[in-house]
């Protein structure tokens, strides 16, 4: 029966740990040229990378969301905040567009394919989509392979798109969300929100942060007003059915008492008729009154309710301008190729020495 040179385990020596890498530092210095060859080889391939690199734009609009807030709210969140807590969400002002739902808002499939779906220009030809999907060249590479090698376009004012319009456009909302838009907030405590936008094509990344936050401040002060704005109309509406009705009521009114001047006053009941129009009247008159008063309480409950959505810093041209600097380029690409060489040297010499 053969037996084990080692029938225990072998002693740990930190200094035989430290004697085998000391070996190894030298065997590469031994190497050195080698290894000044594979960082030339990474520095080459750093300034390929950099200088094959798409150049990218950032651009960043920062507002602000101001909602209206019930005084007891208000004075408890301030008690609260005072002693570091946070009671945003009892406040007074909870809702499915309060806080910080504003960011998943700009981040939304509707606010997003909202935007892409405006005009690009002045031209109202072309939508952002469009212009997104020929500097990405996703237009010419859909009408290659699924149109005949037609590219696919998306008509302003359309209502209705086809199936391939549809599916380049759910790509195209998913590459924004995940990789080329950001919406976050500089300073937790304050009501300031920052929306960044990167993409290949300057002006491009311009219009379509100034459009999303456009179409998302539209659609918050519609969403957060519908209520109050509906009741509004509904009192309006009452209002302008009663006018006419006292209108009417007016004028028959006056035509009854120009006739009652030619009855017969010996008819006992010549007077019921006006004497029933002026009751009319005054009712009518009770009810506008009322109605109007209740019009003017909404309108102004309306624009206590109504959030400000304040743009503060806009993007101006010249964009933020992203590039791979060479010298970096340079670096990092010695420094992986340096080692990815040593770990290739290390591991041949190992080969050989086992065989």
């Amino acid at each position: 029966m053969k037996q084990d040179n080692y029938p225990y385990e072998p002693e740990f020596s930190f200094k035989k740990v430290i004697g085998e890498q000391w070996d190894n530092v030298l065997y590469l210095w031994s190497r050195k040229l080698n290894l000044f060859v594979f960082g030339i080889i990474g520095a080459l391939l750093g300034i390929t990378y950099a200088w094959f690199k798409p150049i990218t734009y950032t651009s960043r609009l920062s507002f602000v969301v101001e909602e209206s807030k019930s005084g007891g709210g208000s004075l408890l969140s301030g008690l609260a905040g005072q002693l570091g807590f946070d009671l945003g969400g009892i406040s007074g002002t909870g809702g499915v567009l309060s806080g910080d739902n504003v960011q998943q808002l700009l981040r939304s499939h509707k606010m997003i394919k909202n935007t892409l779906l405006s005009p690009f220009g002045d031209s109202g030809n072309v939508t952002i989509a469009d212009e997104y999907a020929r500097t990405t060249k996703l237009s010419e590479k859909w009408g290659k392979k699924y149109n005949n090698g037609k590219p696919v376009h998306f008509p302003v004012g359309s209502e209705n798109y086809t199936r391939l319009q549809d599916s380049l456009l759910q790509v195209i909302i998913k590459r924004i969300s995940d990789k080329e838009l950001a919406v976050g907030k500089p300073d937790k405590k304050l009501s300031f929100f920052e929306a960044t936008v990167t993409m290949h094509n300057e002006a491009l990344a311009q219009i379509f942060t100034n459009r999303l936050i456009e179409q998302a401040s539209r659609f918050y002060i519609d969403t957060k007003t519908k209520r109050q704005r509906n009741n509004v109309n509904r009192l309006q509406a009452r209002a302008d059915s009663i006018g006419l009705l006292l209108n009417k009521k007016t004028y028959t009114a006056s035509e009854a008492n120009n006739i009652i001047l030619d009855i017969n006053p010996a008819y006992p009941t010549a007077n019921v008729g006006i004497e029933l129009k002026q009751r009319d009247k005054a009712v009518l008159q009770t009810i506008y009154a009322e109605i109007v008063k209740n019009l003017e309480i909404s309108r102004t409950m309306l624009l206590q309710e109504t959030p400000t959505f304040q743009i503060v810093d806009e993007p101006e041209l010249p964009l933020k301008k992203n590039r791979t600097g060479y010298l970096i380029s340079i670096i990092y690409g010695g420094l992986i190729s340096g080692i990815a060489g040593a770990l290739y040297l290390l591991l041949s010499r190992k080969k050989v020495e086992n065989s």
